[in-house]
């Protein structure tokens, strides 16, 4: 176990992904305690979660915690801030979720208040396969930083960032699983309707997403040539189109997150 208290202001998805991140590698802590408006997504929380405190409508004593994770879209981080700023212990640690607002905007809400980070998180840390870039107010010294990154190391990669990355980030790796899920779900069906069965299509699809990434990051080869190998492309009349939507939702999302 653990000896700390970890608070989380905001029990939607994102903290159900880091608290089955935990629970998946066993990680458990003295006190977790979760916050939110709404008793339904509590109580759902509570179901999954058994050992966890749930308090509806008190940000306070989840603000209490050595941790306390900010999990809220950026629209209601103001308000909460406000709130919370006399629970907040001077050691403890907040690190918002939250893309957009910065560490300097949160440490001036918090009157001052230093000991900040961001982290993009990522849904695959539901099975301790993420991608959570994290980026540190000054007031951490590296020893500080590697008790930040030893508490999310179980939920996958955790690299410390330049913090005007981080939307960059929340582009690339929080949303991409989104822009394959779909079409893997898809192969899984067309595979079945070939007639394999659900876990041979899903062995074949897992090794060969895997492998797919492992070439391009492993292969050394250009991108022209690894498009090569393969000599049949079926979608090859719609690739420009694909490139197109990619360029214009995703550029135009991160000036929106850039903002």
């Amino acid at each position: 176990m653990i000896e700390k208290t970890i608070g989380f202001i905001g029990g939607g998805r994102v903290t159900r992904i880091i608290l089955q991140g935990f629970k998946r590698e066993s990680l458990a802590f003295r006190k977790v305690v979760v916050s939110d408006i709404n008793p339904e997504v509590l109580n759902h929380l509570k179901e999954k979660f058994p050992d966890i405190t749930i308090v509806p409508n008190n940000n306070l004593l989840p603000a209490s915690g050595d941790v306390v994770f900010i999990a809220l879209h950026p629209p209601a981080l103001p308000p909460v801030l406000d709130e919370i700023k006399p629970s907040l212990e001077q050691e403890c640690v907040l690190i918002s979720l939250a893309p957009k607002v910065t560490i300097s905007k949160i440490s001036e809400r918090l009157a001052g208040f230093k000991r900040i980070a961001r982290m993009i998180p990522n849904a695959c840390s539901i099975v301790n396969m993420g991608y959570n870039p994290v980026a540190f107010s000054s007031a951490f010294n590296e020893s500080e930083k590697q008790d930040v990154f030893s508490l999310m190391a179980p939920l996958g990669g955790c690299p410390e960032v330049r913090e005007e990355t981080l939307e960059a980030y929340a582009i690339l790796a929080a949303m991409g699983p989104t822009y394959l899920w779909f079409q893997l779900y898809e192969l899984e069906r067309i595979g079945t309707s070939f007639g394999l069965t659900a876990r041979e299509v899903r062995s074949a699809v897992a090794h060969m997403t895997e492998g797919a990434a492992r070439v391009v990051l492993e292969s050394d080869l250009t991108p022209e040539d690894v498009m090569d190998l393969i000599p049949v492309k079926p979608l090859q009349e719609e690739e420009e189109t694909i490139k197109n939507l990619y360029r214009s939702k995703l550029e135009g999302l991160y000036r929106r997150l850039k903002a």
